[in-house]
C-alpha cells in the first residue's frame, strides 16, 4: 500500500522536528537520497547538501546537536498546507511553524519544503528555511 503525501510528510516531521531522531529521518530517504538546504549559510552546522542516507544521518545528527538549545517545534501551534504538482512523485509543503524557545518565547518560522519521492521514500528534499 503506497503512502499519501500527507503520511510521508507527517512521518518526516515526527522523525525530525518533533523527535530529533537522525536515524528515523535517514530511514525515510532512498539509499542515494539527497537533502538540500539552499538558504543555510556557509559554515553552518547543517551542510547545504547531503548526499546518501549515511551523509543525511550524520548531517542531520550534527544539526540536531547544534539546534538542541535553539528550541523545539510546537506542532499544536504550527500549521502546514501540502500542494500536489503535475508529477505524482513531487509535492510541496508550505509550513508556518512555531518554535518554543528555552526561555518560553514562541517564535514563528515560515518555510517551504519540496519533496521528490521514489518508491515511497524521499529521493530529494529541498528545505528552504532561515537557519540561525
Amino acid at each position: 500500500m503506497s503512502q499519501s503525501h500527507k503520511e510521508i510528510f507527517e512521518r518526516y516531521v515526527y522523525a525530525g522536528p518533533i523527535r530529533h531522531d537522525p536515524d528515523a529521518v535517514a530511514a525515510l530517504f532512498t539509499e542515494d537520497g539527497v537533502f538540500e538546504a539552499p538558504l543555510v549559510p556557509a559554515g553552518h552546522a547543517l551542510p547545504r547538501r547531503l548526499e546518501g542516507r549515511e551523509a543525511i544521518r550524520a548531517g542531520i545528527a550534527a544539526y540536531f546537536r547544534y539546534a538542541a538549545d535553539q528550541g523545539t517545534a510546537d506542532p499544536a501551534q504550527s500549521a502546514f498546507v501540502l500542494h500536489d504538482t503535475g508529477d505524482p512523485e513531487v509535492f510541496i509543503a508550505e509550513i508556518d511553524a512555531v518554535v518554543s524557545q528555552p526561555d518560553g518565547r514562541a517564535v514563528p518560522m515560515s518555510l517551504v519544503q519540496i519533496f521528490r519521492l521514489r518508491a515511497g521514500q524521499i529521493a530529494l528534499l529541498r528545505d528552504y528555511f532561515e537557519a540561525k
